[in-house]
């Protein structure tokens, strides 16, 4: 989706600060769209001045913590009042506990931390997705594009088994809404990444990062744009016949 191939959109990212989102707003910025960034770190406060700089017409920074399900409502309001509804919802904000960089066996999970993980990585994309569809219903247009993970699609050692859960379940639910709302100008896809250099993987220790990569066949980590890149395209006017896919980026470690 750039400026030269599409009108300029309102697109929401969720985890906006840093990583793939921020590399998401960044390609977006450049293409001349209106941004609606959300992070719980507050410097997504203070992004718009270089995002508008690089040609975002508008830009607005929110903190919200998508673990408060009260807090995720309000700001699909506050999108739909304010900025009146999106035209395009990226779903990348995501959480992985960690214990001292190993994944936490299910034995050490509890109920707590579970329903967190599926707060954050499955609801609060259900939620935005939910209320936010009927505007792009009523426009005829509309991209949703989460942003779920090779731990979804195929066991992944490094992975909690709540993470895996979690995006297993974002899959289904993005098909589901492919699903339904096709015929009215909207779709929903996913993006798997595999392992991606973003502050959400340097939380593994040296050891499992060094097996993760040995194990690529391109030998190397992705980088958040090459994301960013894949999600431009599933967001834009030409893959409107795109629709309930789940696009896997991960340098060839699973090809299914």
């Amino acid at each position: 989706m750039t400026a030269a191939t599409s009108t300029p959109r309102r697109i929401l990212i969720t985890g906006a600060a840093s990583g793939i989102g921020w590399a998401v707003a960044q390609r977006f910025a450049r293409g001349g769209h209106h941004l609606f960034l959300v992070d719980r770190d507050p410097k997504v406060t203070g992004l718009g001045p270089t995002l508008c700089a690089m040609g975002a017409p508008r830009c607005e920074g929110l903190v919200v913590d998508l673990n408060d399900t009260d807090a995720t409502l309000a700001l699909a309001q506050r999108a739909q009042q304010a900025w009146e509804g999106m035209d395009v919802l990226i779903n990348n904000a995501g959480i992985s506990p960690k214990r001292q960089g190993q994944p936490p066996k299910p034995n050490e999970i509890d109920v707590q931390e579970w329903e967190r993980v599926m707060r954050v990585n499955v609801t609060a994309p259900f939620l935005l997705s939910r209320d936010l569809v009927s505007g792009m219903i009523e426009r005829q247009f509309g991209r949703i594009v989460n942003i779920a993970s090779r731990a979804g699609r195929t066991f992944v050692g490094p992975a909690g088994t709540h993470y895996a859960a979690s995006k297993a379940a974002l899959i289904g639910m993005t098909r589901h809404f492919a699903g339904l709302y096709a015929a009215q100008g909207v779709t929903a896809n996913c993006v798997a990444p595999g392992r991606i250099q973003t502050p959400l993987s340097s939380t593994s220790t040296p050891e499992v990062l060094a097996a993760a990569v040995a194990a690529i066949p391109a030998i190397r980590l992705g980088t958040p744009d090459e994301i960013a890149a894949a999600v431009e395209f599933l967001a834009s006017d030409a893959a409107a016949y795109v629709n309930g896919t789940c696009l896997d980026v991960n340098g060839g470690i699973f090809m299914a």
